[in-house]
């Protein structure tokens, strides 16, 4: 989504759009945050950069100075389109990553030096070449959580919006989808699929080793033991418990929840799908079971709707990036991405084929 603020350059002028858009703001702390962003957006002119947004930023970060925001599939088609000399990803860093891999050209910054990833980091290339080894010839589906090594050793990306169609555009009898196992659980069930998680049963004392055990052949989808420290916070009574409270509230789930929560939520989507669920339905309330940052940039950019809060805390990842660092960030030419050209040009392919499906 194109952000007009982002054009703006008068502390002025973005003060007005952050007290019209956060929640309960402090003077203060809204005049010191304008201005900053005001330092930002001139930078990005003088730059000629462009600064993309993911939904789960901080909310006076969110509304003031990305061009673009929106969830890591429409940003992953920005980064391939922009013309700008310098790219600056608000997110994290396999974001980044994924900027410089479909525009290699282009200068990416990322404005945290760490801001890394529980599920990127919950697997690595090694892994993904030990599963190509034990399965062969089975095609892998990597989430684009992911860093840039671990996609150049897979056959295609998926985001949670596309992830069901990813899989079931693959002529196989049998797919390893890796590495959320939430996610993986929430398609198996959309498609129809039984899930087989070779971790859980190695644990429970099976043997291992490089050839797939009998019962694996017989799984149509094989999966990793990744999660997101946010999403697997929320439990099935956190769901109970708002509706006693609100009955009339409206649930939402990220599918990198559990399924019992998936299942308990009125609707479960991508961050896209949420914010357009909420824009385009009536309800008395809704609540997110998502990052919590999300939800006051929904209310930010929709006054008009009631959203519950239901945080315990942010991502400790996303929190990374702020206003303060990104304008260091962009001032510095610091933090840029740089990637290996034969890891990028596998990653590439990867993702390509992902942008394909849509």
């Amino acid at each position: 989504m194109k952000n007009d603020a982002a054009t703006l350059t008068s502390p002025d002028a973005l003060y007005e759009v952050l007290q019209e858009r956060l929640d309960d703001p402090h003077e203060v702390d809204l005049r010191r945050k304008a201005n900053l962003a005001a330092e930002i957006n001139q930078l990005k002119k003088e730059r000629n950069a462009v600064i993309l947004g993911h939904n789960y930023m901080e909310p006076a970060l969110f509304q003031t100075i990305p061009d673009y925001t929106g969830s890591s599939l429409e940003l992953s088609r920005l980064a391939a389109e922009a013309e700008a000399d310098t790219i600056v990803f608000c997110g994290v860093r396999f974001m980044a990553e994924t900027a410089k891999i479909v525009n290699p050209n282009k200068t990416v910054l990322l404005p945290a030096e760490e801001a890394g990833c529980s599920l990127a980091e919950s697997i690595t290339a090694e892994d993904v070449r030990q599963l190509r080894k034990r399965y062969p010839g089975v095609p892998i589906v990597t989430y684009v959580n992911t860093y840039a090594d671990v996609k150049a050793e897979s056959d295609i990306c998926c985001t949670s919006s596309n992830a069901a169609a990813v899989v079931e555009s693959l002529d196989s009898d049998q797919v390893i989808f890796i590495p959320d196992e939430f996610l993986a659980q929430n398609v198996a069930q959309e498609t129809g699929k039984d899930i087989l998680f070779p971790q859980k049963r190695e644990r429970k004392g099976a043997t291992g080793g490089d050839g797939a055990p009998a019962e694996d052949l017989d799984a149509d989808m094989i999966g990793w033991e990744g999660r997101c420290v946010v999403h697997e916070m929320f439990q099935v009574d956190d769901i109970k418990q708002a509706r006693e409270e609100h009955p009339d509230t409206v649930v939402l789930a990220h599918p990198e929840c559990s399924p019992e929560v998936v299942e308990e939520a009125d609707h479960s989507g991508s961050t896209s799908s949420m914010i357009d669920y909420v824009e385009n339905t009536d309800a008395e309330s809704y609540l997110l079971l998502t990052e919590c940052s999300m939800g006051e940039n929904i209310m930010g950019s929709n006054p008009e709707k009631d959203m519950l809060k239901m945080c315990w805390q942010r991502c400790p990842h996303m929190n990374e990036i702020t206003l303060q660092d990104t304008r260091r960030n962009l001032a510095n030419n610091q933090y840029q991405i740089e990637i290996d050209e034969e890891v990028r040009q596998g990653a590439l392919e990867a993702v390509e084929r992902m942008l394909e499906i849509g």
